[in-house]
């Protein structure tokens, strides 16, 4: 298989950066924006904030949409608004390529644009009719490499449980298609490891404390009976035809 889509994206990421210094720069000539230009939109969930209940309660996810995965989206906007050229590219190219991106929006894009790229994933994964295994190529590649469905799961819950302070656990590809599981520390994306994520559990405790309170493994386990891996698994196809 290949996976030339990262190389081809990375050459489009740094079409515009300078060419002398090999960093990305926003034109010597752009005025200073007077306000905050509205850059990235937080997207809508595919269900209604009470659907994923009695796993994920109406309450919890509506904060964590509405209030911290908006406060990523704004504090992007807003790091982004003194670089105008940057905000032209896709987040995902901005993050492939965090490391050439100049010191004063570096840590800002790793924080509050992995935040958003980490949860708009992790909202377009669930499903109130998740939690069924995938049994086309997706499925057969996880018994490939896991022996079971059973086995990732569990590996995947596990590397959660096991995560010390906030962060995300991850099912992803390596750049030879092979998957893997991993986790990250605070809004890190996979995408910096030169990963690509296919489906992000968040074990940040504003995502489950006024339901689980301090019970992580409850959590992690119930969110996982509303993957949906059907969606996931249309995320790896696409993935390994690139």
């Amino acid at each position: 298989m290949r996976l030339s889509r990262r190389d081809t994206l990375k050459i489009l990421a740094l079409s515009s950066a300078a060419a002398a210094t090999g960093t990305w720069t926003a034109r010597a000539d752009a005025p200073p924006p007077t306000t905050t230009p509205v850059l990235f939109t937080l997207p809508p969930l595919p269900y209604a904030y009470d659907a994923l209940e009695p796993h994920l309660d109406a309450q919890t996810m509506t904060i964590h949409h509405t209030k911290h995965h908006q406060a990523y989206v704004d504090n992007l906007n807003k790091a982004l608004a003194i670089h105008p050229d940057l905000a032209a590219h896709p987040l995902d190219d901005l993050l492939r390529n965090l490391n050439d991106l100049p010191e004063s929006v570096h840590t800002a894009v790793r924080n509050h644009g992995g935040g958003h790229a980490n949860h708009a994933l992790f909202w377009s994964s669930l499903s109130p009719s998740g939690g069924t295994p995938p049994t086309g190529p997706l499925g057969e590649a996880i018994t490939t490499t896991f022996q079971s469905f059973d086995t990732m799961r569990e590996q995947l819950l596990q590397a959660g449980k096991s995560l010390f302070g906030s962060g995300w656990t991850w099912l992803c590809l390596d750049t030879r298609g092979n998957l893997m599981i991993t986790t990250t520390p605070n809004q890190d994306s996979p995408l910096t490891r030169d990963l690509l994520p296919l489906v992000g559990l968040d074990v940040w405790e504003h995502a489950y404390y006024l339901k689980y309170q301090n019970r992580r493994a409850d959590y992690l386990d119930a969110v996982a009976r509303v993957i949906d891996w059907t969606t996931v698994e249309a995320r790896y196809i696409e993935a390994v035809a690139d």
